[in-house]
């Protein structure tokens, strides 16, 4: 059963990047050119999406995490971590760059994967190839003190 409805909730997702604009990376790098505001040419639109994404995360995790446990899985994965550190700098700014110059994040390029762009196949590619290593410097004897992405947390 759980996959079915993760299934739902993956395309409900893709849907709704699509109708915001978010699987167009002309939309996107539009949204990001702050610098466009003088002359009008800023598209704020996704500003809005944004927040209410954050209104809808914001009420669901509040309400989510009043369960005893999730609906298809034994407990919650939550992170116990409170610190910063160089991970947690380096993952975001990584991040923020590669959406500025490409105008993809991760959802989005999946989604205009179905559409045949070359520049989402591209993104795609680099994307995975920045995960692989990624995992591959995680890995390293000098690192081992970091957490990886695939670790579980503790609880």
């Amino acid at each position: 059963m759980a996959i079915p409805v993760q299934f739902l909730i993956g395309v409900i997702f893709g849907l709704g990047l699509i109708v915001s604009g978010m699987a167009n990376p002309a939309k996107v790098l539009n949204f990001l050119d702050v610098g466009g505001i003088p002359a009008g040419t800023w598209d704020a639109s996704l500003a809005f999406v944004m927040a209410g994404a954050v209104a809808v995360t914001f009420t669901g995790f509040k309400r989510v995490l009043k369960l005893a446990r999730p609906y298809f899985a034994e407990r919650f994965y939550l992170p116990t971590r409170n610190d910063i550190d160089p991970r947690i700098i380096a993952g975001p700014a990584i991040f923020g760059v590669g959406w500025g110059l490409a105008g993809f994040c991760p959802g989005p390029a999946l989604t205009a994967l179905g559409f045949g762009s070359v520049s989402a196949v591209i993104f795609v590619v680099a994307m995975s190839a920045g995960m692989a290593l990624a995992r591959f410097v995680a890995h390293l004897p000098s690192l081992t003190r970091f957490v990886t992405p695939a670790d579980p947390f503790d609880t």
